[in-house]
């Protein structure tokens, strides 16, 4: 039996700015990473994102990002790892609170954006993400970059970790995401899409931009609660898992089956 978590970005409008059709995409992920407040998500935000995914069942996650609330948390900072662990501490306690309110834990932690990407090249600044975490809570899960030095580092440290794939995003030779500056970076086709899913799932393998077979793990999916027909596509993608004989359930509860 074929197994895979779908995790999806929320809680990522903040005062008057809305985005995503979250109570929705809920219907159909199994584990939500939470904006935390400095690259999106304010503290109402976090709180309503927090209700409406326990009330769908939906395991909840911190997405702490780097503080950059007009780049959207997609721009590089210069960081120390110091830094880096201060601000994955601090804003995995944001939404611990809210959680607490609830009497709720959290599943998971997964960074956003550029420290994501920082942290999958960076191995001392992936070492203090995972240690962050670690301090936080040993229980927690790590999602990162499948093969990446943040999963690497989760691994070596102790903490259960998730490697993620990426339903819309190309990937390059090397393992990597294709960057967002270059026009090949997303993929808007469904089938191709979830075709590309199915085939990371069963075979562990994805083509690179460079037609070469790149070996890797997909224990989690990511779907973009923020891309474009985000609500059809988790539709989609859930329903077309589940016709290839792939279970669809929160990474936190496998250890249960």
């Amino acid at each position: 039996m074929f197994l895979v978590d779908l995790n999806c970005d929320l809680g990522e409008s903040f005062g008057r700015f809305k985005l995503g059709e979250q109570e929705e995409i809920l219907k159909y992920v199994t584990s939500a990473n939470v904006a935390c407040g400095f690259h999106s998500g304010d503290p109402t935000v976090m709180r309503e994102t927090v209700k409406l995914a326990l009330d769908k069942g939906v395991e909840i996650g911190a997405h702490p990002g780097l503080p950059d609330l007009v780049g959207f948390g997609r721009r590089e900072i210069a960081i120390t790892p110091q830094e880096g662990y201060d601000m994955v501490v601090y804003q995995i306690g944001a939404l611990q609170g809210f959680l607490a309110t609830f009497h709720e834990k959290m599943q998971h932690v997964k960074p956003h954006g550029a420290l994501y990407n920082m942290a999958a090249k960076d191995s001392q600044l992936a070492e203090a993400i995972a240690q962050a975490i670690y301090d936080v809570s040993p229980e927690l899960i790590l999602f990162g970059l499948a093969n990446s030095e943040l999963t690497k580092a989760g691994e070596r440290i102790g903490l259960k970790t998730a490697h993620e794939f990426f339903a819309d995003r190309t990937y390059q030779a090397n393992g990597s995401l294709t960057s967002r500056t270059q026009k090949d970076a997303l993929i808007t086709d469904y089938n191709q899409s979830a075709s590309q899913v199915i085939r990371a799932v069963k075979e562990g393998k994805v083509l690179s931009q460079q037609h070469t077979d790149v070996t890797l793990r997909a224990d989690t999916v990511c779907i973009h609660g923020d891309g474009e027909n985000a609500l059809l596509f988790a539709k989609h993608l859930n329903e077309t898992l589940e016709k290839n004989g792939i279970s669809i359930s929160a990474i936190g509860k496998w250890g249960s089956k």
